[in-house]
């Protein structure tokens, strides 16, 4: 079988999974990129969670991942600066060896490149995809150059705005706006007492703030801003960088120093961008198309799961198409991940609607974390990947 993915810069550190994963199997796909250029230094930075090194491992990836990151096994959650709610580990029961990383976008996106290459996998550049013919043995993919390829399948792991999404299916659902904008930054020489590997995240009184101690002495911070009204991509990027930090530092006016040398120190925060997910997708496949990872099932970045939800995507589709025929395969895969994912959308959409509660509602945070018993997140975080046992 021959095939090929199609993938927009959103979601391209994807596709390259998905092309090696294909490989895995004897299907020889060709990434075809929206953009005229790679993604080298694109992007903020993410969570990989040791479900998603568990899949990478399937493909002989995870060292090569982990290298470019550092491990974050702990989450510290605090109300305000100093009063401390829970920790959390990010590892479930593992024993393995397996943990949580965090990474740039960009140093992913480079990595997998680097190690797409390295294995044969052709990348094409500017291939803005417009259109599909599907016929009983392939597909035609379209691009706004005029030009075309055509293969045995078309894998759309191009994002949240997938254009193969509504190829499949013109009346997909467009993603739901979660209310709240995000953004980040890089910032040295400040003390966020905690050790290594410990994530401390804090609600404030009108936003909430995650930072991080990188290897070499950076302090990797977000935020989460509640936003009622969904802002467009014409009112986000007249935001100016002074203005935003300005508008971040009097949100945390009240929520003692941490956020002021966190936010205060970084020369220029990224500017804010909207969070999506969506609650559920209908059509995953038709005439041999097929959507991964968020164009599928975006889920918020509260979750921690996008990039392992798509990893995991990936080489699931590609033990599908190893024992079934096509059309089987895609259901089969269908089949075996919507459950999943589904249910990696609502558990990123209850984090991210506590990160929205009024003050008087994070005063009872004390009284609600005390009362809570600890979650079991062991369906999260311990799943192993099959691979050996043949897929139905």
């Amino acid at each position: 079988m021959s095939g090929y993915s199609a993938a927009g810069v959103e979601s391209i550190s994807r596709s390259q999974v998905v092309a090696m994963a294909l490989q895995r199997v004897g299907v020889e796909a060709v990434v075809h990129e929206a953009y005229d250029r790679g993604a080298d230094g694109v992007g903020a930075f993410l969570n990989l969670a040791p479900n998603g090194m568990d899949a990478l491992r399937v493909l002989d990836l995870h060292e090569v991942v982990g290298e470019a990151g550092f491990a974050t096994p702990t989450i510290r959650l605090f109300l305000g600066e100093h009063r401390r709610l829970r920790e959390f580990s990010l590892v479930g029961a593992r024993t393995d060896g397996l943990t949580s990383i965090t990474l740039n976008r960009g140093d992913l996106y480079a990595r997998l490149r680097d190690e797409a290459v390295r294995r044969g996998i052709l990348i094409e550049y500017g291939k803005r995809l417009v259109g599909a013919d599907p016929d009983a043995d392939g597909v035609t993919a379209r691009f706004a150059d005029g030009s075309t390829d055509r293969g045995d399948l078309l894998v759309g792991a191009d994002g949240l705005r997938s254009v193969v999404r509504t190829l499949i299916d013109p009346g997909a659902p467009d993603a739901r706006y979660v209310p709240l904008v995000n953004t980040g930054g890089y910032v040295r020489g400040v003390d966020i007492d905690t050790e290594p590997g410990v994530t401390r995240m804090m609600f404030g009184k009108r936003a909430f703030l995650g930072v991080v101690g990188a290897p070499g002495g950076e302090v990797w911070w977000f935020c989460n801003v509640p936003q009622r009204r969904e802002l467009s991509p014409a009112e986000l990027a007249a935001i100016s960088p002074g203005e935003w930090k300005s508008r971040l530092l009097d949100l945390f006016a009240d929520d003692g120093d941490l956020p002021r040398r966190v936010i205060g120190g970084t020369e220029s925060p990224m500017l804010p961008w909207n969070t999506y997910d969506f609650p559920r997708v209908p059509t995953w496949h038709r005439d041999r198309m097929v959507i991964i990872g968020d164009a599928a099932h975006a889920t918020s970045p509260a979750a921690g799961q996008g990039a392992s939800m798509a990893v995991e995507d990936a080489v699931e589709l590609a033990r599908c198409l190893r024992d079934l025929p096509v059309e089987a395969a895609l259901t089969a895969y269908e089949g075996a991940r919507r459950a999943r994912v589904e249910k990696v959308v609502a558990h990123g959409k209850r984090n991210g609607d506590q990160k929205g509660v009024g003050r008087v509602a994070k005063l009872l945070l004390p009284l609600v974390f005390r009362l809570m018993p600890d979650p079991d997140l062991r369906w999260l975080y311990d799943r192993e990947t099959l691979w050996e046992a043949p897929a139905r």
